[in-house]
């Protein structure tokens, strides 16, 4: 199953098993998701459900991954089984929590995921029904998993790839954040020593969606030429990157490794290095 699905492809889905998620985020985003979503949608929180935000963000950073038991309550209380089809959209183009969705849904076992190109705009656009207010609907037996299946690395395994020059580490963060201009979110502007900058921006064509897989393809490889084959990608906190490593498999890459602590526990941890391009 490619993991983007159209508005019009999601218009003409068969509703048996079909779950949507709701993964927008921002300011009183639950309120947002009560004033209008896609019928049958289910809100999932960034904050709540997708992360387990700790006390010193040196240690994980800003959106650690939860406990899987804990994860896998939350897709109990959704309405998630086995068998769904779980279609996540917000209204960034997937660059926010829908691609971080997509990964743990994917990271949990879980084979029918899709996020909606284009996102709410797009299902507007398309004519999709919306509606209003909470939505019912019944909850699943938890899914039991032992951990996450895609893979992972820690701060210790970055900072020894960069030693022995044995992996690429791609920061999709803008480009004047990875150059040190300025930092809109962390505590220290720059990136960290090694990794090259491709925006996961750059998946994207100027309408919004992405880019069709045979042009990631050639795009990755081209920028990838004479590099490690063996990828890490990171971002702020571990969201976006989700973003870049979605790219990468629709496009036919393997599924890359996934630092979630990001530049966010990076740039906090005391004496790791830190570099600028200014």
């Amino acid at each position: 199953m490619s993991p983007i699905i159209s508005s019009s492809q999601l218009k003409n889905l068969p509703q048996e098993n079909l779950i949507i998620l709701d993964a927008r985020v921002g300011k009183d985003v639950h309120q947002t998701y009560l004033a209008k979503h896609i019928k049958g949608a289910r809100f999932i929180d960034l904050d709540k459900d997708l992360a387990e935000i700790g006390e010193d963000a040196a240690f994980g950073g800003r959106h650690p991954l939860p406990d899987i038991a804990k994860f896998a309550e939350t897709l109990s209380n959704l309405g998630v089984s086995e068998d769904s089809h779980i279609v996540i959209y917000d209204d960034k183009n997937g660059a926010n929590a829908a691609a971080r969705a997509w990964w743990m849904l994917k990271s949990f076992g879980l084979e029918n995921v899709q996020i909606l190109d284009g996102g709410f705009q797009a299902a507007e656009k398309e004519g999709l029904d919306f509606s209003s207010g909470e939505e019912t609907f019944e909850k699943t037996s938890v899914i039991k998993k032992e951990g996450w299946l895609l893979p992972l690395k820690t701060l210790e395994d970055v900072e020894n790839e960069i030693i022995n020059h044995c992996s690429t580490i791609i920061d999709v963060r803008d480009a004047y954040r990875y150059r040190g201009e300025s930092e809109p979110i962390d505590l220290v502007a720059g990136h960290i020593p090694g990794a090259i900058n491709i925006p996961f921006s750059e998946n994207l064509d100027e309408n919004g969606n992405f880019l069709k897989p045979e042009v990631l393809k050639e795009k990755y490889t081209e920028l990838l030429k004479d590099k490690p084959q063996h990828l890490i990608i990171h971002c702020g906190s571990g969201v976006t990157a989700c973003h870049t490593i979605l790219a990468l498999d629709y496009a036919g890459f393997p599924i890359p490794d996934l630092y979630v602590g990001s530049w966010s526990e990076w740039s906090r941890r005391e004496g790791k290095e830190i570099a600028k391009d200014i």
